[in-house]
């Protein structure tokens, strides 16, 4: 049994298609497919139920390949302890950033530790929640930048600051005359909001106290399903209504733009934002570098907030 067979036999318990597993090992299927049928026979057991498509591991494999995840990480820790010495950083960063922080949180620090990391690879992924968790559990990211909590048992949360929501307005609506709104005063026809599987969305519909139904197009024939905030702006400021937007997204706004945001009354609606990590995760050099980077980039006013009311995300 060797290193090299236990990544193949996680490669295809995460892809499960030994064509795809092979080529993001960089062998050919021939060559994976002869090392872990030697696998096999060395352990006595079938480990992939090969009649299925996709194929599956069978309850045996399950097993054996929770404990090849275990001494796979155990044994890249060994790498981690030369580095640790060597006091630098380097290597591969993979990053899962949810869409509504990409582009807005990614610009504020990714130039900087780059330039002081240059020995550091930093690969980034703009992935919805569910997506970033299931990539740490296959250990596919290092890892996410998304809003927390997830009351998720296999995810380590760091969280960096908390955010505001903000509310962004067509001049035309009665709420545009005031400076601060309340969320009682946000009508569901009036909101328009991401599609489904966003947890921006989940946490508007919860500030409105929603449940989760909605209809920001009835009375209008105008039924636009977005997964953008940018879209959301444009709808909001070429037809009627008003979106939440998150407090990051303001920053940079044109002063044109910006005449259209609102603030909730205290205390305001927060989201906590956070740096998440499976529980065995590795590279903490390279995790903590990327923390402290991210909390120096973001606005003090917004890393020295204080937890108040802090939106859920389902």
């Amino acid at each position: 049994m060797t290193l090299v067979q236990l990544e193949y036999l996680i490669a295809v318990d995460t892809y499960r298609h030994f064509a795809t597993a092979a080529e993001n090992c960089f062998v050919t299927q021939p060559t994976l497919s002869m090392q872990l049928q030697k696998l096999e026979e060395e352990l006595g057991v079938q480990l992939f139920d090969r009649s299925r498509v996709p194929v599956r591991p069978t309850e045996i494999g399950k097993e054996i390949i929770a404990q090849a995840r275990i001494v796979l990480a155990e044994s890249k820790k060994i790498q981690e302890i030369v580095q640790d010495q060597k006091q630098e950083l380097s290597g591969e960063l993979r990053i899962g950033v949810i869409p509504t922080l990409a582009p807005y949180l990614m610009p504020l620090f990714i130039t900087n530790f780059l330039e002081k990391y240059p020995q550091v690879r930093v690969v980034v992924q703009e992935l919805l929640t569910s997506e970033i968790v299931e990539k740490l559990n296959h250990e596919q990211l290092d890892v996410g930048l998304l809003v927390t909590p997830l009351e998720n048992k296999t995810i380590k949360e760091l969280p960096l600051f908390y955010e505001a929501f903000m509310v962004y307005v067509n001049p035309k609506h009665a709420l545009a005359k005031q400076s601060e709104i309340d969320p009682s005063e946000l009508l569901p026809d009036d909101l328009w909001v991401l599609n489904e599987g966003h947890c921006f969305r989940s946490q508007v519909l919860n500030i409105c106290n929603r449940g989760g139904k909605l209809s920001n197009s009835e009375g209008t024939n105008l039924d636009y399903r977005s997964g953008s905030l940018e879209t959301l702006k444009r709808i909001v400021e070429t037809q009627h209504g008003l979106t939440l937007l998150p407090e990051l997204s303001v920053l940079e706004m044109p002063e044109d733009k910006k005449r259209l945001v609102r603030a909730f009354k205290e205390p305001k609606p927060l989201r906590e934002v956070s740096l998440v990590v499976h529980k065995s995760f590795l590279k903490k050099k390279l995790v903590e570098a990327l923390q402290k980077e991210i909390v120096a980039s973001v606005p003090q006013t917004i890393v020295n907030r204080k937890k108040q009311q802090v939106i859920g995300v389902k």
